[in-house]
C-alpha cells in the first residue's frame, strides 16, 4: 500500500501532490487503498520493462518439478497429463509461467474446496445461533441444506461474502501490494502473500496463513510434505464437494450418500437465482 505516500516514485515532491496526498490519506484513507489494491492488481499483468526482457525468469516450478510432484503426491498414477497443459504457452509468458499458472489455480481450487467441503459438514449439521443480519434474522435453518440456505441467505450478505473474496483475489495478483512477485513471475504456486504493507498503512490484520508464526521454523522437508498432503486433499476435497452437489442435485446419483443427501430443487449453477439472473428468466 505504498502507493499514496509522498517519497514514492510515482508521486514527485512537489506542493501540489503533497496537498492531494494528505487530503486523500487523512479523509479517504481505506478508499484510497483499496484503489492502490485495484492498480496495482492491474500492473501485475503489464509488460515487463525493456531492461529485463532478456533475463530468464526464476520460476518455482518447471515441467520437472511439475512431474517429480506428481510421483510424489500418487505414486501410482504418477505424471498424467493428457491434454499436455505443461507444454502450454498461455498468452505467450512461456511453459514455466504457464505450469506456475496452472500449478497456483489447482492450489487454490483445492484450497476453496476444501473449505467448501468442511461448510458443507458444518452447515448440515450445526445451526449458528447469533443473526444473521442487523435487522436480527436468524441463519438459515439446517433442515434446508446447504444450497437452500445458500438461497436464502440476503442478497446483500451475498456480495459482502463476494466482495471480500475479490479484494483477497486482487491482493494476491498484485503480490501483497508488491511485496512478491507474481506466481507467474516467479513466486512460488499457492503462497500467499502477507498483510505486512496493509497493516503498516491502513490497519492491523491477521496474515491468512500462519497468522501466530507458529511455522515459521518448519524445516523444508516438512514442507514439501505438508505441500504434497494438501494437494491429495484438495483433490479429494474437489470430488467430495460435487459429490454432495451432485448427490442433492441428482437423486441416486451417488449411492454412497444415498439417506444423506437433501433434495435441491433449484440451480447449483445459478448462484444468484433466488434474487435475480443474468441468464434470462
Amino acid at each position: 500500500i505504498l502507493f499514496f505516500r509522498t517519497n514514492n516514485k510515482l508521486f514527485p515532491q512537489n506542493k501540489k501532490n503533497q496537498s492531494v496526498l494528505i487530503l486523500i490519506y487523512h479523509n479517504t484513507m481505506k478508499y484510497s487503498a483499496i484503489i492502490s489494491l485495484i492498480v496495482s492488481g492491474a500492473a501485475a499483468f503489464s509488460p515487463a520493462p525493456a531492461a529485463n526482457t532478456q533475463s530468464k525468469l526464476v520460476l518455482a516450478d518447471s515441467k520437472a518439478d511439475l512431474t517429480a510432484l506428481a510421483d510424489a503426491a500418487n505414486p501410482v498414477v504418477k505424471y498424467y497429463d493428457p491434454l499436455s497443459l505443461a507444454d502450454a504457452d498461455f498468452w505467450g509468458q512461456g511453459t514455466d509461467a504457464t505450469i506456475g499458472f496452472l500449478r497456483h489455480a489447482e492450489i487454490k481450487h483445492s484450497r476453496v474446496a476444501m473449505a467448501a467441503f468442511v461448510g458443507y459438514c458444518v452447515q448440515s449439521n450445526y445451526h449458528f445461533p447469533w443473526a444473521q443480519t442487523l435487522a436480527g434474522a436468524p441463519h438459515p435453518a439446517v433442515a434446508l441444506g446447504p444450497e437452500a440456505q445458500w438461497d436464502a441467505t440476503p442478497a446483500n450478505a451475498k456480495w459482502q461474502i463476494l466482495t471480500v473474496i475479490g479484494l483477497l483475489e486482487i491482493w494476491d495478483e498484485c503480490g501483497g501490494g508488491g511485496s512478491m512477485p507474481h506466481y507467474m513471475r516467479g513466486r512460488q504456486p499457492g503462497k500467499y502473500p502477507t498483510f505486512e504493507n496493509f497493516r503498516n498503512e491502513v490497519h492491523f490484520v491477521l496474515d491468512l496463513y500462519d497468522p501466530f508464526g507458529l511455522f515459521k521454523n518448519m524445516k523444508d522437508e516438512q514442507k514439501e510434505r505438508r505441500l504434497v498432503m494438501e494437494i491429495n486433499n484438495g483433490r479429494l476435497a474437489m470430488l467430495g464437494i460435487f459429490g454432495f452437489l451432485s448427490a442433492d442435485k441428482v437423486e441416486g446419483s451417488v449411492p454412497l450418500l444415498k439417506g444423506i443427501a437433501k433434495q435441491y430443487d433449484g440451480d447449483i449453477m445459478a448462484p444468484f437465482s433466488a434474487d435475480f439472473t443474468l441468464f434470462g428468466s
